[in-house]
């Protein structure tokens, strides 16, 4: 019998094990690490979840205990579920469990699931690249074809396991109804008011059965740079100019380049002609047969006060900013753009939870990311922006941030749409989709 570990981040891990484990007698899994979500790394994975060969569940536990969880229960593997990391970071860690007298496996494609339905997949090779407006992109042009979609999103399991094995949103009720953390918001809110039908969770074969029964294409959109968990009929992976090698860098971010079936770079309003060329060797050699599409992501500011000569603090997508790496996201430049006098810097404002993430993301400028994975963690948001000297907010993340947090400040939203440049365009690449699913018997 092997005796198994999976690393990652309460999302592939739950996956992975869901269909490759679960069901294998000749297999135990011990137990799951985590390491870059806050607050899930002490629970249990539930035995409804599980499955009868672990009537006890699974124990959650933090990543630092690898080596000795590796001792203590004579591990054979260890199943890498992690995205959004380095290169050097991923052998790291792979290093630690070798070190241990453990083997390391990387799940491809055993693990995605396959539909009676055509899928498109959108990945990225970075966090905060545009999957999000793209994905919604993909659904737009499948609905105006005629066609019933389904959006499947990547897991964001922060509560009860329990309690959300299979979600549906159809409506901001619905989403408002989860009691979602600002990420899951992030993700859920706009589609929905696009009337998208969303699914997420934590068992994605029952999701995809149940989306397979309304919808006529499935679109799974991505978190991370992870892979997609159902098989891709077509796999778009977009890919960001501003960090320009990171799709060489980072895992798997690499593997879905290389994958693509096309590549959208997007931002190409913001990128300069230095950054674009070298993304698109890049491209060239990584995957010289995949189609290349280009777009931009304008930044539309709601209204509220002028920002020109304005102290602006800017409050950010948390995933794009921190682990994502980048120092700044679509609030500033939106802020920028409409003149604003200052951005203020949060961080000597920052309250309880968000000092922490301050001091482990340091690359942050003045910029504050949108933490809220628990009621603690918004109300830590709420006090700093509460205690930051502004005369404006700009909320750079895709939520009503009015909605969630209460302060003196006035909030200017912000919103940003895939705004295709030149060809080949989407509706070209989704053609043979399309066809697919009306010759299946789709609307």
């Amino acid at each position: 019998m092997r005796t198994l570990i999976i690393i990652g981040a309460g999302g592939r891990d739950f996956h992975d094990f869901n269909v490759l484990l679960r069901d294998d007698a000749q297999a135990r899994v011990v137990a799951f690490t985590a390491a870059q979500i806050p607050g899930i790394d002490d629970r249990v994975y539930p035995a409804a979840l599980a499955g009868p060969l672990y009537p006890d569940g699974i124990p959650v536990r933090p990543e630092a205990e690898l080596a000795a969880l590796i001792s203590e229960h004579d591990v054979d593997e260890v199943l890498f579920a992690y995205s959004d990391l380095s290169h050097e970071e991923v052998m790291h860690r792979v290093s630690i469990a070798l070190a241990a007298g453990a083997s390391v496996s990387f799940p491809g494609r055993a693990a995605m699931l396959r539909s009676v339905r055509p899928v498109v997949a959108v990945c990225a090779v970075r966090t905060g690249s545009g999957k999000s407006q793209t994905s919604r992109r993909v659904g737009r042009l499948l609905r105006e074809a005629g066609l019933r979609v389904a959006l499947v999103r990547h897991p964001m399991p922060y509560h009860d396991l329990d309690a959300i094995a299979v979600q549906r949103f159809a409506t901001l009720a619905d989403v408002d109804a989860s009691n979602p953390t600002i990420e899951e918001r992030e993700e859920y809110e706009q589609p929905v008011r696009e009337g998208l039908v969303m699914y997420a969770g934590v068992d994605y074969e029952a999701i995809l059965r149940r989306a397979e029964q309304e919808a006529d294409v499935i679109v799974w959109d991505g978190g991370n740079n992870d892979l997609p968990f159902y098989a891709p009929d077509l796999l778009i992976v977009v890919a960001d100019p501003l960090r320009a090698g990171d799709e060489a860098r980072y895992h798997p971010g690499e593997a879905n380049l290389r994958a693509a079936d096309v590549v959208l770079i997007n931002k190409v309003d913001s990128a300069s002609a230095e950054q674009l060329a070298a993304l698109e060797a890049s491209i060239a050699r990584l995957n010289p047969s995949a189609p290349v599409l280009h777009a931009a992501s304008p930044v539309t500011l709601g209204p509220g006060p002028d920002l020109a000569g304005a102290r602006v603090l800017v409050v950010e997508d948390g995933p794009t900013i921190t682990h994502g790496g980048m120092p700044f996201g679509a609030g500033t430049v939106a802020a920028r753009a409409a003149g604003a006098g200052e951005l203020v810097d949060p961080r000597p404002y920052a309250a309880g939870s968000l000092r922490e993430t301050f001091a482990r993301f340091p690359h942050i400028g003045a910029a504050l990311p949108a933490m809220g994975y628990s009621a603690e963690q918004l109300a830590d948001l709420q006090a700093t922006i509460e205690a930051t000297p502004c005369d404006v907010v700009v909320a750079g993340t895709p939520i009503d941030l009015g909605h969630l947090v209460h302060t003196r400040h006035p909030i200017r939203e912000t919103a940003y749409e895939l705004e295709e440049r030149g060809t080949p365009d989407l509706a070209q690449v989704l053609a043979p989709v399309i066809e697919r699913a009306r010759a299946a018997g789709g609307s």
